[in-house]
């Protein structure tokens, strides 16, 4: 049977957000054949013209309250403006509405925001893209936030990360209705990956850790940022704060949201990220400036934070040199 498809825009939206799970879906119906396909619908809290964020007008046809059921997928869309949408009562009645009558609910991106609005995500892992993620979790703190999934599924609701993860995210819901193979085949056909390694925060910048209240704590957090190679131990920084190792590691947890031993390995793999996208120095190398040790324990922090090894890594990022 072909599958509904009902996805959700409003103005200011990203335009990725829409048309990438589209072009997902509409090639999986050229393969399957047009009766089991997909039959992708759009709908604005009015009909008609509804311009993104990069200034392409997309026709809606339908009001939300003029949508009926079933629906198979009801997939909501982000944006720059989503957050100010969060506000619109008709727009997330809407969601809330037709959420009730789709067999399965999706977001894309930030689109996230308005299913928290609309209380779908409480109680449930989500995603986001990763500027929106502390945003998710401090509007909805029922809904537990894991900022480096490309998308995830829990239960009926599936959530992605920013733009592009959308096609992450369609692929994803074909390889569930139809298999991997034909999921396999629309990657192929649409030159991305199927699974694409890692996750969302290889794509983030710096780590955003809380800023410290505390003078000392800051200067220290600007230092150990800055000398990812010196002694970082716990007793070396206590005693460069001035302080006793137990009230500086409270102090510092307090503080930061993350234990000192935390935040220097993660602000050490932040470290050599930069040293593997602007240098080519090898990776024993790297390991040894970036305050790491070892060619070993880079890869296996690189793996931890990262969940991608520092090669790969670095064959997709790195800076081109003049």
């Amino acid at each position: 049977m072909q599958r509904r498809v009902v996805a959700v825009i409003f103005e200011g939206f990203q335009g990725l957000d829409l048309t990438g799970p589209a072009d997902v879906f509409a090639l999986a119906s050229l393969i399957l054949g047009e009766s089991r396909g997909y039959r992708l619908e759009v709908a604005a809290v009015h009909p008609g013209p509804v311009t993104a964020g990069n200034g392409v007008a997309t026709l809606a046809p339908l009001a939300l309250d003029q949508v009926t059921g079933p629906i198979d997928t009801l997939l909501v869309v982000g944006g720059l403006a989503a957050p100010a949408h969060v506000a619109d009562r008709q727009l997330v009645a809407g969601i809330s509405r037709l959420a009730g009558i789709a067999d399965r609910v999706a977001s894309v991106c930030n689109g996230a925001l308005l299913l928290g609005e609309a209380g779908l995500l409480d109680g449930r892992r989500a995603t986001t893209h990763w500027l929106s993620a502390q945003d998710l979790g401090d509007r909805y703190p029922a809904v537990e936030v894991d900022a480096d999934r490309i998308y995830i599924r829990d239960g009926h609701v599936w959530t992605s990360a920013g733009v592009t993860a959308g096609i992450d995210l369609a692929l994803a819901l074909v390889a569930t209705d139809h298999g991997h193979e034909l999921a396999r085949h629309v990657a192929r056909g649409l030159v991305v990956y199927l699974h694409r390694p890692g996750g969302q925060s290889q794509f983030s910048t710096a780590m955003r850790t809380p800023v410290p209240r505390s003078e000392p704590l800051r200067e220290l957090q600007t230092f150990i940022d800055a000398n990812p190679a010196e002694d970082l131990s716990v007793p070396a920084l206590a005693r460069r704060a001035g302080m006793s190792e137990r009230h500086f590691s409270r102090l510092f947890t307090e503080q930061t949201g993350v234990s000192p031993g935390r935040y220097v390995e993660r602000s050490r793999a932040d470290a050599a990220r930069r040293l593997l996208e602007h240098t080519g120095h090898p990776l024993d190398r790297v390991a040894r400036e970036s305050g790491l040790g070892a060619a070993e324990t880079l890869y296996r922090v690189f793996r931890r934070h990262w969940r991608v090894a520092p090669g790969d890594y670095r064959r997709r990022f790195r800076a081109k040199q003049s």
